[in-house]
């Protein structure tokens, strides 16, 4: 195999689908990156056996072939060579010979057909999304993902489709993110799938403000990106996530408005004294005046006051701060509405008068 590449597309293609090759592995082969050498164009391939990031460009081929290449070495190496640099890359036997101006390095190489590939996933439906849209989707709820939890379904965020939009929902138990696209999906039915934290973390890494769209196809047990250049492939969680319908409050009857930055600075400071484990800060609304304050077991105090836009009862409860701050950080209105019902019932934010991305947080006992 001979091919000779551009430094710059190369380097990008590598930094598209290395995030997925893990440090330490259970098989050598998946510290390597499968690089297959086509007429005029590569394709470089990387998997942990849950995700697979497939990269495509243009190169210049003599001779073709396949074979795996160390991948964070050779990211190394690209990343250190001078700015529009030739690379050319000739195998023989188990090594490879990389050249470019005065550099010369030789690497060790693995056979491709150890490399483990998802070829077919099955396909039973594709769909076209905008890509500012599936990243949004993505960005909002992400966060609200469960780490490391025995309710596996929830190690992951469920993609919803119907034929009026896509929904993407995370929740770890104590906090639901939703998000809504506004966007009409050509979907035969419904769909719901659950794609695992690493998928989620590497798809969001890919997706950027372009305006081309995103094709989504949902296999048995997988899902797949196709980009403009890349491709992504994800196992999917099997599971049943929960009803997030009927963890959303309906019934709150207090509605307070808050200007969304002074709210997140307020929040900010107060945590900065709360307790370090827990997170708790007291939010107490009466009239006007929204109060917040903390405590920690060396029994340290802050307190804020915070003006709001409220005529309702007097009403005081507990949240996790950092739960708070993560709502107010994936929303961009410049007020928020927090909907509150009684001191033992969950907490509704979303922008001023919007509906596409709603947070429900649950109290906590101070």
């Amino acid at each position: 195999m001979r091919f000779e590449v551009q430094r710059e597309p190369l380097l990008a293609a590598l930094q598209s689908i290395v995030g997925v090759v893990e440090r330490r592995q259970t098989l050598p082969v998946l510290g390597n990156i499968r690089v297959e050498a086509r007429p005029e164009q590569l394709q470089l391939t990387a998997t942990d056996l849950e995700v697979e990031l497939v990269a495509y460009l243009e190169a210049h081929t003599q001779d073709e072939g396949v074979i795996t290449l160390p991948a964070r070495k050779w990211l190394d190496i690209c990343r250190n060579l001078p700015e529009g640099a030739s690379i050319s890359i000739e195998t023989n036997q188990d090594r490879a010979t990389l050249r470019a101006a005065s550099s010369r390095f030789s690497l060790a190489t693995l056979p491709a057909d150890e490399f483990p590939e998802v070829e077919s996933i099955g396909q039973t439906e594709s769909v076209d999304i905008p890509r500012t849209e599936l990243r949004k989707l993505i960005e909002r709820t992400h966060f609200s993902m469960a780490q490391h939890d025995v309710r596996y379904y929830l190690n992951g965020l469920l993609l919803e489709l119907t034929g009026s939009g896509a929904r993407a929902v995370a929740t770890d138990g104590h906090r639901l993110a939703l998000a809504e696209s506004d966007s009409p999906v050509s979907v035969s039915q419904p769909r719901q799938v659950i794609v695992p934290r690493k998928g989620v973390q590497e798809l969001l890494r890919l997706l950027d403000d372009a305006d081309e769209s995103a094709t989504l196809e949902f296999g048995t047990n997988h899902v797949r990106v196709t980009l403009q250049s890349v491709r992504f492939t994800s196992k999917l969680i099997d599971g049943v996530f929960p009803d997030y319908n009927r963890v959303i409050p309906q019934d709150g009857d207090k509605h307070v408005l808050i200007d969304r930055q002074y709210l997140r600075q307020a929040l900010t400071r107060v945590a900065i004294l709360s307790n370090e484990k827990y997170r708790g800060i007291r939010f107490a609304v009466e009239g006007d005046t929204l109060r917040i304050g903390s405590h920690n077991p060396e029994q340290e105090e802050a307190e804020e006051e915070v003006s709001v836009d409220y005529g309702g009862d007097a009403v005081e409860l507990g949240f996790n701060a950092n739960y708070l701050l993560d709502a107010l950080g994936a929303l961009d209105t410049d007020r928020v509405q927090v909907t509150l019902t009684d001191a033992s019932s969950s907490g509704l934010i979303r922008g001023e008068g919007l509906d596409n991305a709603r947070y429900v947080v649950m109290p906590m006992r101070l």
